[in-house]
């Protein structure tokens, strides 16, 4: 599989021209990114182990597959709390666990101010949700502590994608997989993806200056 993978599909094309008018209200806003969550989310999990086991249906028993893996979702505050529940519906039995990361405006870092990662016992496979790879900072971050946990397999969920983010994340976490619906033209001065949507957090809650 590349990496990264940009998921093409008429579906998916379709909601992101409503996602980036600029007169999508909130709650539209809202439930077009969880539709391409949901896409984004049927595409991270192909390779997804699973296991064997018997079952009976109303009309006789059959061998049957069942996820084996345990698995973690990790948004990325604020913004990637919007991609929880559409993953949560395909998968009901995860982990969810959060880092709080803010962007520093003046330099365009991220600042960490929040993080419920245990000490011990770690996921198998970890998604990391975030709509924006802007610079990737925050989701360099978010992976890097991770690795510290000891996930084994990684994989970053995000709509809209700048490719200097692709590149930062793909050189700092190259094991990491990376699934996009699409990879915009660039960053502009403010570290904002053109043309992207503006500030996906700030669309969600309305939250809008």
């Amino acid at each position: 599989m590349p990496n990264p993978y940009e998921v093409e599909h008429p579906l998916i094309q379709h909601h992101l021209a409503k996602l980036r008018d600029k007169a999508t209200p909130p709650a539209e806003f809202r439930r077009l990114i969880q539709r391409l969550a949901s896409l984004l989310a049927y595409e991270a999990t192909r390779d997804l182990s699973t296991r064997s086991l018997e079952i009976e249906t109303p009309l006789t028993s059959m061998s049957a597959q069942q996820l084996s893996q345990r698995i973690g979702l990790v948004p990325i505050l604020r913004a990637g709390l919007g991609m929880v529940d559409p993953v949560l519906d395909l998968l009901p039995d995860v982990e969810v666990w959060h880092l709080g990361l803010y962007r520093d405006e003046a330099t365009a870092q991220p600042v960490e101010y929040y993080s419920k990662l245990p000490a011990h016992s770690p996921v198998d496979v970890a998604l990391v949700l975030d709509p924006m790879l802007a610079t990737g900072g925050s989701v360099i971050t978010a992976l890097q502590a991770l690795q510290r946990w000891g996930v084994p397999q990684l994989k970053v969920l995000s709509v809209i994608a700048a490719p200097e983010g692709i590149r930062n994340v793909t050189e700092a976490c190259p094991q990491a997989q990376v699934f996009v619906c699409t990879i915009d033209r660039e960053l502009n001065s403010r570290k904002f993806i053109v043309p992207g949507l503006g500030d996906a957090g700030d669309r969600s809650f309305n939250t809008l200056p």
